[in-house]
Formats: C-alpha cells, sequence, structure tokens
C-alpha cells in the first residue's frame, strides 16, 4: 500500500478531491493503480476495506465515461471486488456507483464495500417504494424500452 504525497507541485487549481489525489496533490491510501484508474480505502468506510476505484481523467457520472474506459474500469472493479473479498475475508462485497444525488464528490467513482453476513447493512440503503399498480408497471416498462439505447 502506498501514499500519495501531498504539495506535489502546490500549485493546483483543480478543485476535485479525487483529481488532487491522481495529480499527487492530496493523500490517499492507495490499493491498487494501472494507467487508467487508481483504487484507494475510503476516507469513510462503510467497514475496513471499503474502497472506491476512479478513473485518472475527470468524469462526473457514469454517462460522461468515454466507451473505451468503460470495459478496463469495470473489469478493475470486478478484480478489485475479488480482492476485497479475499482479503478482507468477507462473505461477498457490494459495488454501488452514486450519479449525482449521493455523489459526495463529483468525480466518476465506484464503491467497493466488503460485506458478511449479519453486518447490519439491509440490501440497499433506503427504504424501498413498490409499484402502487400493475398499470404503473407496465407505463414504467414501456416508457424505459421505448427509449432505451
Amino acid at each position: 500500500m502506498s501514499t500519495r504525497a501531498t504539495g506535489k507541485s502546490g500549485t493546483s487549481q483543480r478543485t476535485c478531491a479525487f483529481c488532487q489525489i491522481v495529480s499527487g496533490d492530496a493523500e490517499a491510501r492507495v490499493v491498487f493503480e494501472d494507467t487508467i484508474s487508481i483504487a484507494l480505502l475510503d476516507n469513510r468506510p462503510l467497514f475496513p476495506g471499503h474502497c472506491l476505484l476512479i478513473p485518472k481523467r475527470h468524469y462526473q457520472t457514469l454517462a460522461d465515461l468515454p466507451e473505451e474506459i468503460i470495459g478496463p474500469i469495470f473489469l478493475n472493479a470486478r478484480n478489485l471486488a475479488i480482492t476485497v473479498e479475499r482479503t478482507m475475508k468477507a462473505d461477498g462485497t457490494f459495488v454501488a456507483i452514486n450519479n449525482t444525488v449521493s455523489q459526495s464528490v463529483p468525480h466518476f467513482h465506484i464503491h467497493i464495500v466488503p460485506r458478511r453476513h449479519g453486518d447490519g447493512l439491509r440490501g440497499f440503503f433506503w427504504p424501498r417504494r413498490p409499484y402502487e399498480s400493475e398499470n404503473e408497471i407496465l407505463a414504467v416498462q414501456e416508457l424505459l424500452s421505448s427509449t432505451s439505447k
């Protein structure tokens, strides 16, 4: 594990916390790095081993990712999830992406969280809302299927 040094250039005008980590202007506990991405320990983890995988270039949301890095970044996410599960001796992992809403840093990132049976997290972290009727289900299905790429 490495720690990225702070203040490498001292003149970075970037305000994105993750871009500052990539440039070396902010510290992070890096657990993986390749040409397109860096994985680091979350500084406010749900559990020890909670990692964030970020692209080195700034993209705000999943929709902003260029096609050429979608495959490689998700391959890295899969490999990191396997590593986190094995290394942390977890029963599984929770892999999540926030897009704009609940995205505390406006830079695309994937959470990889080690999970254990009985760890206290319940599925998603918010109450679920069932469809009110079969008609609502059909309307949503029609809307999404007619506008999908």
